[in-house]
């Protein structure tokens, strides 16, 4: 056996190969670069965790972005006392609430994307509100919202499609016919899902059982990965956020676990787990069952 040496986010690793180009490695990362003499490529898991699939990246750059694995440190949130940013200066501008499933979604686009050094992070108190924000920057007074070519743009569904298809990166939607539409339904239904659990807060849970397992019908659709559309792409993105609350909240008040007998589920919970760029936006799950529980107990 030959040996590869393989660089990834944090050291180095051993790769071995075989003639017929299966490669066998352990680590807990999904996407990494491994170099030989001659060639630069980009592997992902397979559907089967102990080999992997390679293709060459258009540039050396976009592995790196790939990985989303740049490490920033975050800025402390802007709240009334806070003076604006110079807003409209050139500067593209995500401004964001830590908290905030919705803009969430965009921070994790951006992270994705490697756009740190392009898109600065502005977060914002939603529970002490610079008064600025809604007066000079964004008029709904909602986040997410980007601050980009003079203008600002908001709705998170909207805004990660706007960040995948205008900034360089790489792609998070699919060119595939199929697989762009079924992207299309599956984000049609984000508001339907949310919904159906959040009301199942108020009861037993018969809605939430629905919206669970249409997640997990829709995670059998394609089989060359365990996300949604097979690779990693915006439809994760759009529900990473909630589940990310929905399966600590569900399993604190209510004993439900929305893995069990989803294992499809589960196995995309694991995998989203080991995404750099979503790890760097997830929210201690402790605290995110206290502010649900804040929310929503009363209606409990």
């Amino acid at each position: 056996m030959a040996a590869l040496n393989v660089s990834y986010f944090t050291g180095s690793s051993r790769l071995t190969y075989s003639k017929d180009f299966t490669y066998k490695f352990s680590t807990d990362d999904s996407r990494f670069r491994f170099r030989n003499t001659s060639s630069h490529f980009l592997c992902r898991y397979t559907d089967r965790p102990s080999l992997l699939s390679f293709s060459k990246p258009r540039t050396a750059a976009a592995a790196t972005m790939a990985t989303g694995s740049v490490q920033e440190v975050l800025p402390p949130a802007f709240d009334s006392s806070s003076e604006p940013p110079p807003v409209f200066d050139g500067t593209t501008r995500l401004y964001i609430s830590y908290t905030c499933p919705y803009a969430q979604r965009a921070w994790i686009t951006r992270n994705y994307k490697g756009l740190q050094d392009k898109i600065k992070l502005v977060p914002i108190d939603l529970q002490n509100r610079p008064a600025w924000y809604k007066e000079k920057v964004y008029p709904a007074n909602k986040v997410p919202s980007l601050e980009h070519n003079n203008e600002v743009k908001g709705e998170s569904l909207d805004l990660i499609k706007y960040i995948d298809k205008n900034f360089e990166g790489p792609k998070l939607f699919p060119n595939d016919p199929v697989r762009r539409e079924f992207a299309e339904e599956l984000l049609s239904y984000t508001d339907s899902f949310t919904k159906a659990v959040m009301t199942s807060f108020k009861g037993e849970g018969g809605e939430a059982d629905a919206a669970f397992d249409y997640i997990e019908k829709a995670l059998y659709k394609f089989e060359d990965g365990p996300f949604f559309l097979g690779e990693f792409s915006l439809v994760d993105v759009a529900y990473a956020p909630f589940i990310e609350r929905y399966h600590p909240f569900l399993l604190d008040v209510k004993k439900y676990d929305i893995k069990k007998g989803r294992p499809k589920l589960a196995a995309w919970i694991e995998e989203m787990d080991k995404i750099e760029a979503y790890k760097q936006t997830r929210h201690d799950p402790k605290e995110l069952v206290e502010i649900y529980k804040k929310r929503f107990l009363a209606q409990l």
